[in-house]
């Protein structure tokens, strides 16, 4: 429905003193903290994986060595998606509002929607981890103990048994991490790059990655979590994880987690009113994906 006179009819007399409710400070975009952006040229985009080589094996004198091969594994497929909201006003409200500052055709209001629509998709990726209702290329969810390999075989990221946050399960997560082979079964350099926590977790992660010594005990022993600096991303709370005890670490995989910029955020009026009612239209869009290639770009647990 437009915006008219009878939606504010308060905006139409003098002596008003402010309008609340409409702007509120933002919080900075989120989404950056878990995806690397690449822009995007297509209406869709895919990442195939490859499988490495084995082991090299003896080679007898004067015999032929051993040759390998290679195949295509997995096809991720990020489809763009075109997000968009609106609002019309009246000619008349443009008219008769006496607070030109209220900005109804301001383009902030709408700005604030868009960021938040664009974080809370990004979002979805990691509170849909654990729904094998959502699958990647590979057929199977996010965070799973069966990711299969190209080559054969499987490999997990996430705990074997799922755990609410502590020194005791960070660590457990971070040997997790650093045992990730590749398809072929050969060791990877696969580390920890950063926490993504719920507003939850944020005064208990900051106790365990932040003290000197161990947290919580009267052991005098280092914080070996802080002295090695296993996460040198630091953490990061995201406002729009529904989950309040599921944690998430970003690995340095160089194809985990990605998003794909179709078409940068848009603003723009009607060039001119609709010609039968006169109402002024207003409008935002933007076109981008979310997902994920390769899933041990990223390790996570649902919590107890």
């Amino acid at each position: 429905m437009p915006i008219s006179t009878g939606n504010f009819g308060k905006l139409l007399w003098p002596g008003l003193n402010a309008v609340w409710g409409i702007e509120y400070k933002e919080h900075p975009e989120e989404h950056p903290q878990i995806f690397k952006t690449y822009p995007s040229t297509k209406a869709f985009e895919e990442d195939i994986s490859a499988t490495g080589f084995g082991l090299a094996t003896i080679k007898a004198q004067g015999q032929s060595i051993d040759y390998d091969t290679q195949k295509q594994g997995f096809v991720t497929r990020y489809t763009n998606v075109t997000y968009g909201l609106g609002f019309i006003v009246t000619r008349e409200m443009m008219e008769d509002n006496q607070y030109d500052q209220v900005g109804l055709s301001n383009s902030r209001k709408l700005a604030m929607s868009m960021r938040t629509t664009k974080d809370t998709v990004a979002a979805n990726v990691l509170n849909r981890g654990f729904n094998s209702d959502y699958v990647g290329g590979d057929g199977v969810e996010l965070f799973s103990s069966v990711h299969p390999n190209a080559w054969g075989g499987t490999y997990r990221n996430e705990l074997a048994t799922p755990a609410d946050i502590s020194e005791t399960s960070l660590e457990q997560a971070c040997i997790d991490v650093n045992k990730l082979q590749n398809d072929r079964g050969l060791p990877i350099a696969i580390m920890p790059e950063k926490l993504v926590i719920p507003p939850e977790l944020e005064f208990e992660v900051g106790r365990i990655l932040k003290s000197q010594l161990q947290n919580d005990t009267a052991n005098n022993a280092i914080n070996v979590l802080k002295a090695t600096g296993k996460f040198p991303g630091g953490y990061h709370i995201n406002h729009y994880l529904d989950d309040d005890d599921a944690w998430f670490i970003i690995t340095n995989c160089p194809d985990g987690m990605k998003h794909f910029q179709r078409r940068k955020i848009e603003f723009a009026p009607s060039p001119d009113n609709d010609f039968d009612t006169e109402n002024a239209k207003f409008k935002a869009t933007e076109r981008y994906s979310f997902g994920w290639s390769d899933a041990r770009g990223a390790f996570a647990s649902e919590g107890a």
